[in-house]
């Protein structure tokens, strides 16, 4: 959706990445010395073909996803509990996971707020940015192969590569041109250089994945607080456990059924002590509602807006998240709900019941140093809401849902909906079903509510949709072509926006189904992967004021606010004999969070088993599974909800220490 030229187009896809040539002037070092690149899924199952595991258990996709990851990351480091604390250790790990990172990509994940990241966080980087495949690279040279004969002329890369882009020096574009291999006669031999960069990457692929299956103190490594699953299998002949509850004096082993670590959980391994919880749960339909409104809120200041959840390939959440300013110290009253977009009257949007929540933390002299001041605890039917009194200054909102009920989308689409259409004089058209898709996606990225589309609005709708921003002269160019009042779009302005681009691609869909799917919508035009939401905010003494700053992953200072929210008031048990190991539960109407607290200054694992759980669902979508916590560390465990509210539901879960 980003404006911009077809040159421009062919320029980004050609040369997005100048790493790409700096890899190819160390091709001959690369072979020699670096053993952790990743590569295509084929050679992935070659390389780990000789695995002594895969011969009577063959790996799942996630599984080798998974191991590569590993692989990859423990080349740079010596453990998945060591952090990246720089930006060059970022694009070492994710060099070595065969990607080529330009410094764009890594801006993108290495913000100014970041101080580290950790193993989980480098696995979602590795599953957005996908390596670059030999097909694509071949399509993207041939763009500049004005004599189709597979060749560039070196005069022609010398003008690309220092002139375009990220620019390279003289003497990197040297280097590149003195490979023997792939140049000869004044021109760069693209075909050749393809098929030599394919074959090291995979060369270097199988070194890494050998060494990590030969040295079994690798193998055993830490596997993270992973949550992305694949389907439940049993890959090894060990029975399974009892479900009865597991005491101290307990022995028990278990298998890695359900869970999507690494082999250390397909191995035999006893607990060392455990504890219990039970609680029992009513049904939220027949309870009282416990957030009320303020008697005198008529009369209070009132700001509002909008945002949305957007669930990720690999599962992860992300969101708005917003600045609000509070002038003097005032009474206020905040809420958040699911948004409802549905033009059908008695007919409610399918995610209200999606749970959301908001926390509310206070900025200390720095963005760094917040402080966690409340969270939305009460609710009312769909909406979750706090009343109490604020000081004046900044606080940062972070919108949150458990994940418990916004999850992939499994059910097969059967009939593609049709997005377009030609009259009978060859004009091409927007079907009703597309514009009302479309008139709905307007209302949700229409933060304000006020009918128009801002710059700064429209372009969280480009980023979420193509990870680009539109810049002012493009803007300009938008005023000019399609309707705008007062310097903002329209909805049939953005309606005609479309429309272009449908005309464009001459009547191709496929650019627009980016648009839907990365908005949430299905093949149906259902929105199935997204939710909505809205916020209120009012005050007794002053107008506050809101603003959405970022749309980023549901983790990082919303997992800080979680975890003090839960020790703060939580349920606290000290596991038998390790005092300091520690299991905290939450419970509210609607769901159940538990937290790990280590203090001690060894990392430990912890076995969680929900099998006995009644009408219960959990954000991980496993019964079983282990996570491990760093030393002198907290994290979340897991988020359980009802799988249906209007019946009681017990909550039933052990945690088990894994020696």
């Amino acid at each position: 959706m980003v404006i911009k030229g077809k040159a421009e187009v062919v320029w980004a896809a050609v040369t997005g990445s100048r790493n790409l040539w700096r890899e190819l002037a160390a091709l001959p070092r690369v072979m020699a010395i670096s053993p952790g690149k990743d590569a295509t899924f084929s050679s992935q199952k070659s390389a780990l073909s000789e695995s002594p595991r895969t011969k009577t258990f063959p790996l799942t996709e996630e599984e080798i996803f998974y191991m590569n990851c590993r692989a990859a990351y423990l080349t740079v480091f010596k453990s998945s509990l060591e952090n990246i604390i720089s930006k060059e250790q970022l694009y070492l790990a994710l060099q070595h996971a065969g990607r080529n990172p330009s410094q764009k990509t890594i801006n993108k994940y290495w913000t100014p707020q970041t101080a580290k990241l950790n193993f989980d966080d480098f696995c979602i980087i590795l599953r957005k940015e996908k390596p670059t495949s030999k097909a694509e690279l071949l399509k993207s040279f041939k763009q500049l192969d004005v004599n189709d004969d597979g060749s560039i002329l070196h005069t022609d890369l010398y003008k690309l590569l220092t002139k375009r882009g990220e620019k390279m020096t003289r003497e990197e574009v040297n280097a590149v041109i003195s490979l023997a291999d792939v140049n000869a006669d004044g021109k760069f031999d693209y075909i050749k250089f393809c098929k030599l960069y394919m074959t090291t990457i995979e060369q270097c692929l199988k070194t890494t994945v050998e060494k990590l299956e030969v040295d079994s103190k690798l193998r055993h490594q830490q596997f993270g607080s992973h949550t992305e699953g694949s389907p439940e299998r049993d890959p090894s002949p060990v029975p399974k456990p009892s479900p009865r509850i597991i005491r101290k004096t307990d022995q028990e082993t278990f298998s890695n059924k359900g869970d999507t670590r690494s082999s250390l959980l397909a191995t035999t391994r006893k607990f060392k002590t455990s504890v219990s919880f039970t609680i029992t749960m009513g049904a939220n339909s027949n309870q009282n509602s416990k957030l009320t409104e303020p008697n005198s809120i008529k009369e209070w200041q009132c700001v509002q807006s909008k945002g949305c959840f957007f669930l990720e390939e690999d599962g992860e959440i992300i969101s708005h998240q917003y600045w609000m300013q509070i002038a003097q110290r005032s009474m206020v009253y905040l809420t958040i709900k699911p948004l409802n977009l549905s033009q059908v009257e008695g007919k409610p949007s399918p995610w209200l019941s999606v749970d959301t929540a908001l926390y509310i933390l206070k900025e200390n002299e720095s963005q760094a140093n917040l402080q966690l001041m409340c969270f939305t605890e009460l609710r009312n039917r769909e909406m979750f809401g706090w009343t109490g009194e604020l000081g004046p200054g900044i606080y940062w909102l972070i919108p949150s849902t458990t994940g418990c009920r916004l999850r992939k989308e499994i059910k097969p689409i059967t009939e593609e909906a049709q997005l377009v259409y030609r009259d009978g004089t060859g004009e091409l058209f927007l079907t009703k079903e597309f514009r009302s898709t479309l008139s709905d996606i307007f209302e949700v990225i229409d933060l304000d509510g006020n009918g128009l589309l801002s710059l700064e609005e429209y372009n969280f709708f480009e980023l979420r949709t193509s990870g680009e921003k539109c810049d002012e002269d493009a803007w300009a160019v938008c005023r000019d072509n399609f309707d705008t009042k007062k310097n903002e779009l329209t909805k049939q302005g953005f309606m005609d926006l479309n429309l272009m681009e449908a005309n464009d691609r001459e009547g191709d869909p496929r650019d627009l189904w980016v648009t839907l799917h990365s908005m949430g919508y299905n093949k149906a035009l259902e929105l199935t992967e997204a939710c909505p939401f809205i916020i209120d905010i009012y005050a007794d003494k002053c107008k506050p004021r809101i603003k959405a700053v970022h749309m980023e992953a549901c983790s990082g200072q919303l997992e800080k606010a979680i975890c003090k929210s839960v020790l703060n008031k939580g349920d606290a048990r000290v596991m038998d004999g390790y005092e300091n190991i520690i299991v905290h539960t939450y419970k509210c109407d609607t769901w159940i969070t538990s937290v790990i607290e280590n203090k001690s200054n060894n990392k430990v694992i912890i076995h969680i088993n929900n099998e006995l759980s009644k009408n219960c669902i959990n954000n991980r979508g496993l019964n079983i599974f282990a996570v491990e916590v760093a030393p002198k560390s907290t994290m979340v465990c897991q988020h359980v909800m009802p799988l249906n509210e209007r019946q009681e539901w017990i909550y039933y879960c052990v945690y088990s220490l894994i020696s």
